[in-house]
């Protein structure tokens, strides 16, 4: 098994956030893969750092991916980044993901780290999920 099914992997995930009403009620269309040019939105989603593993078994050929997604907030406190937070969980858990290459087997939550910025004005959340796919 390779990495040929990360991008579908991404994209899956990225179409799944952007058409949850929950998850865009609270950043609208601000989730990114990379962040655009000039300024940034107040509050956004990235799609961020992923590690891929090989993990194929008796059922075929698969991997492991455990995926970062980020919350950034420049509002103060973590209120809102904790409820865009807890949306893309409330997406993601159990969801259904439909790849254009592979299949998903299951994607889970695995942690989350919640930090100021260094200067302090801004608030992250990192969110690593795990997601098992198989080519098919």
């Amino acid at each position: 098994m390779t990495y040929a099914i990360s991008d579908a992997l991404q994209q899956a995930v990225y179409q799944t956030l952007i058409a949850d009403p929950a998850v865009t009620a609270l950043v609208g269309s601000d989730i990114y893969d990379a962040l655009p040019t000039g300024g940034v939105p107040i509050t956004y989603v990235s799609l961020g750092p992923e590690e891929v593993q090989e993990a194929s078994d008796k059922d075929g050929a698969g991997v492991r991916h455990e995926l970062t997604i980020s919350v950034v907030t420049d509002t103060s406190g973590f209120q809102l980044a904790k409820e865009v937070a807890g949306a893309i969980c409330d997406a993601l858990i159990d969801a259904q993901l439909t790849l254009n290459r592979g299949h998903l087997v299951g994607l889970w939550f695995l942690r989350a780290k919640a930090a100021r910025s260094n200067s302090g004005t801004s608030r992250r959340i990192d969110l690593t999920f795990r997601a098992r796919v198989q080519d098919i």
